[in-house]
């Protein structure tokens, strides 16, 4: 699905270059060929399956609210009040609730008058990070596949995209292939970990490897850690707890995985002092604050017991093994992943090769949605994605055996 193609009012920037939209877009595999713009796959899909009735598997939201003492205590804020701005860096007691979070799990100690920002949602603690330490002439290191809002965001702000690839069956990085991809042009190595979409969870000698290549390059490490604690089995390990790490490490998480609240768009974003204040001067000028309401009852919901964030990973293996049993059913190979709350599946054993094409054609056969791994790629990794379908399980387990159900009958109908 596409737009019209661009007019002469939007093709290029007053030096004849291309435009920050068209970067953006083009970072995030959204223009076509002859240069139109389209939508993205998750909307694409989420029409198709809106329109065949299907069980949407693709985007990764939750269907069921998190925790009702969390809810209750955004009702209560808004309630008594907190409906106005939040200062720009977020509000105290979310601040200090971050800071004792990561003395918690991680033994972490930061200033939470100086480490910690709160952001509208990790994208935008990713998206500012980016903006203010990047730029023309350098460049950014991701892993392939990568989430598609960071090559949104590097096209925006000028910078390369460089990527090392992650290869199935574990998607864990080739450590000679990861040093090969820097160079003294990177300045930036953000890294998701536990990883979307392959659901990997990096051990410690990988992380390691990664501190000590940023340091020979002098690049930063941003960390987008989102699905902490949703790992099944690998402890996750945050980078900034790794020797050398500290002083060169802004480490990103956020509400909406942890708690079911995606829609609340809730992040935090920590560090050394002098990282944090540059990216709070972007970050000031992009949303400045939001969320006055929510930050109260998130500050609340990262005090829970150690009972809520054990009980909720283990909620999703359940769920896990539900939907990878139906996808195992229906002759794909699944490759099992040891976090997030997204299982890939190759549907090569059933003869196709083009699992973006089967993607678009799932809701209408079996009535489920999925998204396929290749737009999360450049196009050598596209290539070697190309059967792959990315399936989320942050679903009620009664959905989710009905998808298995349906899914079951794939090799069927094709």
């Amino acid at each position: 699905m596409s737009f019209p193609s661009p007019t002469p009012l939007l093709r290029s920037d007053s030096a004849g270059g291309t435009p920050p939209w068209q970067r953006t877009a083009a970072g995030a595999n959204l223009l076509g060929a002859d240069g139109a713009l389209g939508v993205t796959i998750f909307e694409e899909i989420t029409l198709l399956s809106g329109k065949h009735n299907a069980i949407n598997l693709g985007q990764g939201f939750p269907d069921e609210d998190g925790p009702a003492v969390i809810r209750e205590a955004a009702r209560a804020a808004i309630s008594t009040g907190a409906n106005q701005y939040a200062p720009g860096q977020g509000l105290p007691v979310l601040r200090n609730a971050v800071a004792d979070h990561q003395e918690r799990f991680y033994g972490i100690s930061l200033d939470p008058d100086t480490e910690i920002i709160i952001s509208t949602g990790a994208t935008e603690a990713i998206a500012s990070a980016l903006l203010a330490l990047t730029g023309p002439g350098d460049e950014v290191l991701t892993f392939e596949p990568f989430y598609d809002s960071y090559g949104a965001v590097i096209g925006l702000s000028g910078a390369t995209h460089t990527t090392a690839p992650l290869r199935a069956p574990d998607f864990q990085p080739d450590l000679a292939t990861l040093e090969d991809s820097f160079s003294e042009r990177t300045r930036v190595v953000l890294v998701n970990n536990p990883h979307n979409p392959t659901g990997a969870v990096f051990p410690a000698a990988t992380l390691q490897r990664i501190v000590e290549l940023a340091a020979k390059y002098n690049a930063v490490i941003v960390t987008d850690e989102v699905y902490e604690h949703l790992t099944f089995g690998p402890r996750h390990i945050p980078i900034a707890t790794l020797p050398g790490a500290a002083e060169r490490t802004l480490t990103i998480s956020s509400a909406g995985k942890t708690f079911s609240f995606t829609g609340w768009k809730v992040g935090w974003l920590s560090g050394p002092a002098e990282l944090v204040a540059a990216v709070r001067a972007v970050k000031s000028f992009l949303s400045y604050s939001s969320g006055t309401p929510f930050q109260g009852a998130i500050a609340l919901g990262l005090g829970l017991e150690d009972e809520f964030f054990t009980g909720i990973a283990a909620t999703l293996q359940a769920k896990r093994d539900v939907l990878s049993e139906g996808l195992r059913a229906a002759g794909l190979t699944v490759f099992e992943p040891q976090g997030t709350y997204f299982v890939n599946a190759d549907v090569a054993p059933l003869g196709i090769t083009d699992a973006t094409a089967l993607a678009r054609r799932l809701p209408e056969l079996v009535g489920v949605g999925a998204i396929p791994v290749a737009v999360f790629c450049h196009d050598d990794g596209a290539r070697r994605t190309s059967s792959l379908l990315r399936f989320a399980f942050c679903k009620k387990t009664e959905v989710l055996q009905e998808a298995a159900e349906r899914l079951s009958k794939l090799g069927q109908v094709l």
